[in-house]
């Protein structure tokens, strides 16, 4: 189902005990150290992730349409399978430049907002820690503001995102690097 910030009612059972195993597991090897900063979408869902995973991170975090998954437009609220009949792609692949949704943004749109804030982290935040609870679109769009991956190669990186999986990136001397991908040991 589409949703945006707007409609979104939260986390599933199975979103709630994903969480619940990411946040022993991070409990248990303390392995993002020590946070400075998190940020997290508009979402209910990526909100209630944050504060179920206070224990582990710092209980305060600010919200950001930023972080954001993208604008659905009109197929706010419908099925997948109503939006693939209702707004049919061109040559029936996906095009990151189409708006095929009026009123949604393209995912070309998404990466370019979500790579400007991407990209004014490490100046808010130099040599810090900073956690950023999200969702798979704006994992892909990180490899293409960061890892300088091509934007029709993006939507692979977010169909194989799983929830509650970590994607690190580290910015050290100007540079991103990608330190892990969809690290989702928690879930087996």
């Amino acid at each position: 189902m589409a949703l945006s910030h707007d409609t979104c009612k939260g986390l599933s059972e199975l979103g709630r005990q994903q969480v619940a195993s990411l946040c022993q597991r991070l409990a248990e090897t303390g392995e993002l150290g020590e946070i400075d900063a998190v940020y997290t979408s508009l979402s209910t869902r990526t909100i209630e992730t944050c504060e179920q995973l206070a224990a582990v991170l710092p209980s305060t975090y600010q919200s950001e349409c930023d972080w954001c998954e993208s604008h659905p437009g009109e197929s706010e609220g419908l099925l997948w399978e109503d939006i693939e009949v209702r707004y049919p792609r061109r040559a029936g692949k996906a095009d990151p430049f189409e708006r095929r949704i009026p009123g949604s943004e393209t995912w070309v749109e998404v990466y370019a907002r979500v790579g400007k804030r991407l990209n004014r982290l490490p100046l808010e935040h130099p040599g810090q820690q900073v956690v950023v609870v999200t969702h798979g679109g704006v994992v892909g769009a990180s490899f293409v503001a960061l890892g300088d991956i091509p934007v029709g190669k993006a939507t692979a990186f977010i169909a194989e995102t799983r929830n509650t999986s970590i994607t690190e990136w580290r910015h050290s001397e100007g540079e991103w690097r990608l330190v892990r991908f969809n690290d989702a040991a928690h879930l087996v």
